[in-house]
């Protein structure tokens, strides 16, 4: 997630915050993570929606550009979740979108932002899953489970909810 751009407009009334993230693997299948220098854990590319009209898509796709330095020209929405509020936070939605596999040319060409992200790492998804917040692992382990789009609450199956 980028913070502390001059160019994130935010406004204390702007509504529910909704924020994307990105499923990126590589030829064999593991798993990008990245590691923020402004939180604990490790993460996937993604970051907040701005609110200057930009889609969930867009987001997703200006995140992993600026996060990693690739574009990312296709993806399928895999999972929406709603996460309860947290303090002073309110409600918040989190959508993650499955980007598919980079070429070896792709991986090499990945550009961290100085003081934004300290490390990257492919890795398989047994192994990253104990490195992501449990709010993230969950996330990306219903979305890569999936042939359609789930919805979740807190990461988890929400009661009522048919596939």
């Amino acid at each position: 997630m980028s913070s502390g751009r001059s160019t994130q407009r935010t406004h204390p009334h702007a509504g529910i915050p909704i924020s994307c993230g990105a499923v990126i693997r590589d030829e064999q299948g593991r798993l990008l993570i990245v590691k923020p220098t402004y939180k604990t854990g490790w993460t996937i590319p993604g970051g907040t929606m701005e609110l200057d009209g930009e889609t969930p898509w867009q987001a997703c796709q200006r995140e992993v550009l600026e996060e990693v330095g690739l574009r990312v020209r296709h993806g399928r929405l895999v999972a929406v979740d709603s996460r309860p509020p947290k303090g002073p936070e309110p409600l918040r939605v989190r959508m993650l979108f499955d980007c598919g596999s980079l070429t070896p040319e792709q991986v090499a060409a990945i550009r961290l932002p100085r003081g934004e992200l300290r490390a990257h790492r492919f890795l398989t998804i047994e192994d990253a899953m104990p490195l992501l917040r449990t709010p993230i692992a969950r996330r990306v382990a219903a979305g890569i489970r999936t042939t359609s789009c789930v919805y979740l609450e807190d990461g988890l199956p929400a009661t009522g909810i048919i596939d």
